[in-house]
């Protein structure tokens, strides 16, 4: 399956990007690369191999600090009193 500057354009509009096109040759290029190497573990023989799993579940320590409640708003591009407003997904 080869991977066309159309299809990587239609995936790009489906998540609201935009490429030129020589980007989109670019892109291209690089998901016939990721898809190839799919393909190449799809041929690997995995019946024998064993999976090793940790067996001690590594997580981090919560580390609590004090916000303020303007600091979660600071970085959003509109408000609506004390709601942030976000553009429509789905039409």
């Amino acid at each position: 399956m080869v991977i066309t500057k159309e299809e990587v354009k239609y995936i790009a509009k489906l998540a609201k990007l935009q490429f030129s096109e020589e980007e989109a040759k670019v892109f291209a290029n690089e998901f016939e690369n990721i898809l190839e190497q799919f393909r190449t573990l799809d041929n690997l023989d995995l019946e024998n191999v064993e999976i090793e799993r940790p067996k001690v579940a590594v997580v981090r320590k919560d580390i609590c600090k004090k916000c303020e409640i303007y600091d979660l708003y600071k970085n959003s591009k509109k408000m609506r009193e004390t709601s942030i407003e976000v553009p429509k997904i789905i039409e």
